[in-house]
């Protein structure tokens, strides 16, 4: 429960929503209570008057019909105003969720899977969003109803108030509060093992031809296959355990009916209440208890929604890889970058060792070298995605661990193999890096990544509607307009990582000798496995066992 409150100042922003949904339902579940002990009365008066032709049987009634409509209006509008609610919740949960991702990326936990991460983004958002509807709403309505009818009961049946009383407040508090504490386990398996499922269909994807051409794809669905027997198998022990509170909770409905019955058959002997009455009170009884049954139905999804709870506070509350200086430094006007006798890993042996770099303003060079041996680590570090452990890192001689991080990245533009071009058109994706750029300034870096004719040639030129991922474009296309947008950006230093990855020789010499062209009097750093073609760049330097040679 610690978690879900974690959340509660999202909740309370959408008090007013989620205030009318309770409302409402404590309206219907109230008219419902009534239109059932309404009915029994005006049956049992009716059958028992001894005048029956001068029974009044029109104001009885048609309290039944106002009371079956309040109940369906305020069942609809209960759903309308909850929904309504939730689907705000999910917005902002979603904001919440990745304006606390954002400082925290990459993130340091390096065991958590894509397919985790992507589940805690969707599935545990969309468990925590329902808290309320399923099962915190439900439960403050009960209390009302089962507390005003235990009031009536006082009035009007004193002995089986108690009765009731005991009885409602051990279905409502008592065996879900029991329910929740023995199914926490049920319902984080329930989560984790659907989590495994998911990442386990992304692997799948992602390594569908692998897998066939490699012969191991039965291997693979064998592995899915017991991910999701698992699943089952945790869905199924929450099942059970919200059956057998389900059992409880019925239990405790007859017995509160008929310890009611029995109590009221006494009374009704002594004269203390009416028969019409008591027929009332027996069916208001039984019809309390229908505010009970959703809520046994509900605590399966109050542990997911705590298991999801916690799986997000995980990520939110994780330490930040690096942090903003209390006070920063005004951002150098000089661009010189310097990397002096730096140690940088991931926990194990370091990736760089004892590594040194300066690159002058303006200055064009190019870092080749075996995979793995620290290229895109050096990146990482002038963008200050993480902090060396031993030595400096400087942009015009400050250090950057003194600069704001939002001066770094403004000043610092990067392209990487994997910079994406999203579903939207080519206007859209090139203003990523420059929001306020005009078409002029659109075309100058079209023409300057070489691709500006390709542009100008589609029907929609720079409305055109770019697939996802850049599919409706060849792989060079895409290269040139992520290129495009790296050189739309007012960053005076520009670092690409692999930029050529997927291109063929000769598409390779023609993006390195475009981007010599476009970048000129921009600080260039590439990092490449391609050979790099001759007079493209001022410098070329290997990298070998974290060392630059």
């Amino acid at each position: 429960m610690k978690s879900l409150l974690a959340f509660r100042s999202l909740f309370l922003s959408q008090a007013k929503g989620f205030g009318l949904a309770l409302l409402l339902s404590l309206v219907a579940l109230a008219a419902g209570v009534a239109l059932l002990g309404t009915s029994g009365w005006f049956i049992t008066a009716a059958a028992l008057t001894s005048a029956g032709l001068a029974f009044n049987l029109f104001a009885p009634s048609a309290l039944v019909r106002g009371f079956s409509f309040i109940r369906i209006l305020a069942r609809y509008g209960e759903r309308l105003s909850g929904h309504d609610a939730t689907l705000r919740l999910l917005a902002e949960l979603r904001g919440w969720l990745f304006a606390r991702l954002f400082p925290r990326l990459p993130l340091t936990d390096r065991s958590l899977r894509h397919g985790d991460l992507v589940s805690r983004l969707t599935s545990d958002v969309d468990a925590l969003d329902t808290a309320f509807l399923v099962a915190i709403g439900p439960v403050i309505a009960a209390l009302v109803i089962g507390g005003t009818l235990t009031g009536i009961l006082i009035w009007l049946l004193p002995p089986a108030a108690l009765l009731h009383g005991i009885c409602f407040a051990l279905a409502v508090v008592a065996l879900p509060a029991g329910l929740v504490f023995v199914s926490r386990r049920a319902g984080r398996d329930v989560v984790t093992r659907a989590a495994e499922a998911r990442a386990a269909v992304l692997d799948g994807i992602d390594g569908h031809t692998d897998l066939t051409v490699f012969g191991i794809r039965d291997t693979a669905e064998a592995g899915f296959t017991d991910t999701a027997r698992r699943l089952a198998k945790a869905k199924r022990h929450l099942a059970r355990l919200a059956a057998v509170a389900s059992l409880a909770v019925q239990v405790l409905a007859a017995l509160a009916l008929v310890g009611t019955l029995w109590l009221g058959l006494r009374a009704f002997t002594t004269g203390a209440i009416d028969g019409p009455v008591l027929a009332g009170l027996l069916l208001a009884v039984a019809g309390s208890f229908e505010a009970t049954a959703v809520i046994v139905r509900s605590v399966s999804k109050l542990t997911t929604a705590m298991a999801a709870a916690e799986r997000l506070t995980a990520i939110a509350e994780a330490p930040p890889t690096v942090l903003d200086p209390p006070a920063p430094a005004a951002l150098p006007v000089e661009t010189s970058l310097a990397l002096t006798d730096v140690t940088f890993g991931y926990g194990g042996p370091p990736v760089l060792a004892g590594l040194d770099l300066s690159v002058a303003p303006g200055e064009h060079v190019a870092i080749t070298g075996p995979s793995g041996s620290g290229k895109s680590s050096l990146l990482a570090l002038l963008l200050r995605l993480a902090d060396p452990q031993a030595g400096t890192v400087t942009l015009g001689g400050t250090g950057l661990p003194s600069l704001a991080q939002a001066d770094i990245h403004a000043s610092t533009a990067l392209l990487s193999q994997d910079s994406p071009l999203f579903h939207d058109t080519i206007r859209a994706n090139l203003l990523i890096a420059r929001p306020d750029g005009d078409d002029a300034a659109l075309w100058s870096a079209l023409a300057a990544a070489g691709i500006e004719s390709f542009v100008r040639a589609l029907p929609l030129g720079l409305d055109t509607l770019v697939g996802e991922g850049g599919r409706t474009v060849s792989v060079g296309q895409a290269r040139r307009l992520c290129l495009a947008r790296t050189l739309l950006s007012t960053a005076k230093i520009l670092l690409l990582d692999e930029p050529t990855t997927g291109l063929d020789r000769a598409a390779e010499v023609a993006f390195f000798e475009t981007l010599h062209v476009a970048a000129r009097g921009r600080t260039v750093i590439v990092v490449t496995h391609a050979a790099i073609p001759e007079g493209s760049v001022d410098r070329e330097l290997v990298m070998r066992g974290g060392r630059l040679e």
